[in-house]
């Protein structure tokens, strides 16, 4: 999914590494999202919890788009026209709908609920994500990851994988990155992550044990869910920094809530992200938009698209300024 922002900030993001808190003092920031268009009149509209002011990065987890459920019919559907990426990963997972993706290795495939399609754009990748004729629902959420600098130029991959569900405390985990409740997935990575979509029963229970040099964040689609001690409510983001080692999800609901839960060790590096780019520094990002608006190799062809591909916006009139984490308290 591409950043559609047309006056997009450009963002210095890094999470400087500080005071750890001692195992059982955990505490939840909520986060709260901002709606987005994706563009045009009938624009479909995406909740987006990071990157914001109080959070740029959970882990290597550096953008996270909620959107749904929206009905096809009324609102729309997707259609993301060829749009590059630098210096990331896209992680795709839908809970309903279907989506095509082509990408500029030659990629053609289906993007299903409980399915998950990584893409790796580090030197640079284009794709685009069109909902099919079929879909009347859409729902789910886009992520990216950010690459640490020593792969950050690496080669244009994608990979495909259906996690089997577990079943823990009446909870079914499905683990898409990383590992959690006896689970693990074999998808490639290049930073230590998790990732896992969690369904909690009516008014169930749920103590998981993480890995406590993580950090994590859980993203609720449906119900009231109380994390450690705190409640969080659809849309919302709840932030634990590391030194957990069990988080405790409660569901307070008569319905089955839905959670995508996500984590990673604190990303040390500082980065620079602006549209559909992650670089180090100003003059990366200028350079990538360069490229991509001269059509050069860097990003490669997916060919014919209805409406052709998506132009960068303006880069802003300013220098960049650092834009950092809070240190962890």
């Amino acid at each position: 999914m591409s950043n559609t922002e047309t006056g997009a900030a450009a963002l210095r993001c890094g999470a400087p590494v500080e005071g750890d808190r001692p195992p059982g003092a955990a505490r939840v920031d909520v986060l709260s999202a901002r709606e987005v268009p994706l563009g045009g009149p009938r624009a479909m509209r995406v909740r987006r919890t990071l990157p914001q002011r109080s959070r740029s990065l959970i882990g290597a987890w550096c953008f996270a788009d909620h959107y749904g459920p929206h009905e096809v019919a009324a609102l729309g559907g997707m259609n993301m026209p060829p749009h590059p990426h630098t210096g990331l990963q896209t992680v795709s997972w839908l809970f309903s709908g279907e989506i095509e993706h082509r990408d500029t290795l030659g990629t053609h495939a289906l993007i299903r609920p409980g399915e998950m399609n990584l893409m790796t754009g580090g030197h640079g990748i284009a794709h685009s994500e069109v909902s099919t004729p079929d879909t009347t629902v859409i729902h789910g959420v886009q992520l990216w990851v950010a690459l640490p600098e020593q792969h950050r130029g690496a080669a244009r991959d994608f990979q495909h994988y259906v996690p089997e569900p577990a079943r823990v405390d009446g909870a079914e985990i499905r683990v898409f990155l990383g590992s959690l409740a006896g689970r693990t997935s074999p998808v490639r990575g290049f930073t230590p992550l998790l990732g896992a979509e969690i369904v909690v029963e009516p008014h169930g229970t749920l103590a998981l044990p993480v890995d406590a040099t993580f950090e994590h964040g859980l993203l609720v689609d449906r119900g009231d869910v109380r994390l450690l001690d705190t409640v969080l409510r659809p849309a919302e983001l709840g932030y634990v920094p590391r030194g957990a080692d069990v988080l405790t999800v409660a569901n307070e609901t008569d319905a089955p809530a839905r959670l995508v839960l996500l984590g990673g060790p604190p990303f040390g590096e500082e980065i620079v992200m602006w549209w559909n780019f992650v670089g180090r520094s100003h003059e990366d990002i200028v350079r990538a938009r360069e490229d991509w608006e001269a059509s050069t190799d860097r990003f490669g062809v997916i060919g014919d698209h209805p409406g052709g591909r998506l132009p960068a916006p303006a880069l802003p009139n300013a220098v960049l300024t650092p834009r950092r984490n809070p240190p962890t308290r």
